[in-house]
């Protein structure tokens, strides 16, 4: 077992909204990575939203390691707390850690990123789906149908990266693209930049790029200015500070941009309407929407 400061938990002492310093009740968010902007905006946006509601948080950071995430959440589930929000490092892995909670009875609510079984509450999410298909529209009206694109694929077997895949899809029958690659650098801005590398030796006159989050499409930024291939419309994806700088600098076209902080904040506000009896919803979409530098 780990102990506390191997675990990085961070316990938020917050009042409740009467003004008692004894707290309502303690929850707990695993986040997937705080390397990510996207996932750290997210934590501030879970962190404000208990101290409005005068919850304790309990914040673990599963630094993208699955074994860590499930050590993680055993820990947890150790401390008494009332539910349980995970962001997974992956559908498929966190399974495990979604049984542990729904063995001991505490509620689960998964953020940003599906749970492929278990039993959750609620899943408080953008439409990924719709955000893939925004992203392949937008390519279309500013390159045409039949464009010649690449798509930057996430971490495989995460939620995210299957719907926003599976919405690029759609747009990709719909506009006649020609994929000359389709392959992962794992929502990271270094394996972004390489695998975009390896791509431009091997594809010209490529159209556009779709890279499923905005640290990939970054990385592919550097790539694509340090080619002989300048010219190549990329579209990202979340919103975070950088991408929406690399739009505003007219260097990326576009970035389908999520709400993490107001992900955290509902996930949070969804777990305490849960806990004082109202029913909440199994699915909890938050809006997107298309941010270009006009």
């Amino acid at each position: 077992m780990k102990t506390m400061k191997q675990l990085l938990v961070a316990t938020i002492a917050l009042a409740g909204l009467t003004g008692s310093a004894v707290a309502e009740g303690t929850l707990a968010i695993s986040v997937s990575t705080l390397n990510n902007p996207f996932f750290v905006t997210l934590r501030d946006g879970a962190a404000d939203k208990a101290n409005e509601l005068g919850y304790d948080l309990r914040i673990v950071d599963a630094q993208n390691d699955p074994a860590r995430e499930l050590s993680n959440v055993e820990d947890l589930l150790q401390r008494n707390i009332d539910a349980l929000l995970i962001n997974p490092t992956d559908s498929d892995s966190v399974v495990n850690a979604v049984r542990l909670a729904n063995n001991r009875d505490v509620p689960v609510f998964t953020v940003d990123r599906g749970a492929s079984a278990g039993n959750y509450i609620s899943h408080v999410a953008s439409d990924n789906v719709l955000g893939g298909r925004m992203a392949g529209d937008f390519i279309a009206q500013q390159v045409g149908a039949n464009a010649r694109v690449i798509q930057l694929e996430g971490i495989p077997g995460t939620s995210a990266a299957r719907e926003r895949g599976e919405g690029f899809a759609q747009a990709i029958e719909a506009h006649g693209f020609e994929v000359l690659a389709s392959q992962p650098a794992n929502f990271d801005r270094t394996e972004g930049l390489n695998v975009m590398e390896n791509l431009l030796t091997g594809n010209r006159n490529i159209d556009a790029v779709f890279a499923q989050n905005d640290e990939m499409a970054l990385g592919a930024l550097r790539a694509i200015a340090a080619s002989n291939q300048p010219n190549i419309l990329v579209v990202g994806f979340d919103g975070t500070d950088d991408g929406i700088a690399a739009v505003e600098a007219g260097r990326m076209a576009a970035t389908v941009a999520q709400q993490p902080y107001e992900i955290g904040a509902v996930a949070v506000e969804t777990a305490v309407r849960y806990l004082n009896g109202e029913t909440v919803e199994g699915n909890i979409p938050v809006p997107l929407q298309v941010i270009t530098a006009d």
